[in-house]
């Protein structure tokens, strides 16, 4: 198996952190278990955002800082951390993010993946058959350190190992989302965009003030920032749009949008268009077609979309556009597998 670190890169992360975050707590990652998180708690790995620092914030164990940190080890060993992915998946890459820990980072860092259809009542971590997906590598201090990995195994749990101790401020770990489809009936309702089933935000126009990833995410926007939000455009009847390549071919029942904290700057208008595409080489596509005509939109409100869908059959990827400009929160495909 073959390992490579990627060199940071200042403009522009690895193509690979456009995939989905697997372990991301807003999916459903956990941090089950940590040798040791003295200073940081173990579950900030997973959190949002990359760490923030805060000068003058202390706790009764010492500086508060935004990430998991171990106390200074004074004997033998090294800590170690349990993550449990928000769903199984074929990992990419990973980014060890050492953001602020400058003189506390662990130098190195190495990690190990298993799949276990369920940890519950798990205690002995040690003798399970874990598979190193990453050999110990260098670490550098307040940076994001990104690596490929080359598994095609499908995993659901992974144990980051730090020596010999120190602090890491979040574990990202970029991927494909594995779904049983055969478990799914043809008769079931899904959400076909969302991140926790396959869905891939894949291409936008723009995304000045957010990410089109968040619009496939779980729950309703958290804050504004918790959406996909354009710039505003003083061009003349301008549309912003955004790709989705869906989980599985399937067919549209339901379509909801969703712009919930929008108040001063939702657009005013949206349509959807939806294609067949055995790749994702679709932003020039000339077959596109109208699954859901120009709808107007509201601030902060849930808009549900039923009898106003056009009945196109199948299609894998969908194209959400706004007119003219600003955010939308959510968007939810709701309809039935194709098999």
């Amino acid at each position: 198996m073959a390992f490579e670190k990627v060199k940071e890169i200042i403009k522009e992360s690895p193509s690979f952190t456009q995939l989905t975050d697997l372990a991301a707590e807003r999916l459903g990652g956990k941090v089950l278990y940590a040798t040791d998180d003295f200073f940081a708690e173990k579950e900030n790995l997973i959190a949002p955002t990359r760490g923030i620092f805060i000068a003058d914030k202390y706790t009764d164990r010492g500086k508060w800082m935004d990430g998991w940190e171990s106390r200074r080890k004074r004997t033998q060993g090294h800590d170690w951390a349990i993550i449990q992915l928000a769903t199984s998946g074929k990992i990419t890459g990973f980014d060890i993010d050492t953001n602020f820990f400058l003189g506390n980072h662990p130098p190195h860092a190495s990690i190990e993946a298993i799949n276990l259809p369920n940890a519950d009542g798990i205690t002995d971590w040690d003798n399970l058959a874990w598979i190193e997906i990453l050999p110990k590598s260098h670490l550098d201090a307040g940076s994001q350190n990104f690596f490929k990995c080359s598994s095609n195994e499908i995993f659901t749990h992974l144990r980051l190992h730090i020596y010999p101790d120190g602090g890491v401020a979040r574990f990202r770990v970029y991927g494909e989302v594995f779904k049983d489809w055969d478990a799914i009936s043809v008769d079931q309702q899904i959400d076909l965009a969302a991140a926790i089933n396959g869905g891939q935000a894949i291409a936008c126009n723009d995304m000045f003030f957010s990410s089109m990833s968040n619009l496939i995410m779980p729950n309703r926007g958290a804050n504004m920032g918790d959406g996909w939000e354009t710039k505003r455009n003083r061009t003349p009847n301008n549309r912003d749009w955004v790709i989705i390549r869906l989980a599985h071919l399937g067919t549209v029942d339901k379509i909801i949008v969703d712009t919930c904290h929008f108040k001063g700057n939702y657009p005013d208008r949206c349509s959807i268009e939806a294609c067949v595409s055995e790749t994702d080489d679709v932003v020039d596509a000339t077959h596109w077609k109208s699954l859901l005509p120009q709808q107007k939109l509201h601030a902060d409100y849930i808009h549900e979309y039923v009898s106003e869908l056009n009945d196109i059959g199948p299609v894998t990827h969908i194209r959400l556009n706004i007119f003219p400009d600003g955010g939308v929160s959510r968007l939810r495909i709701l309809g039935k597998i194709k098999k």
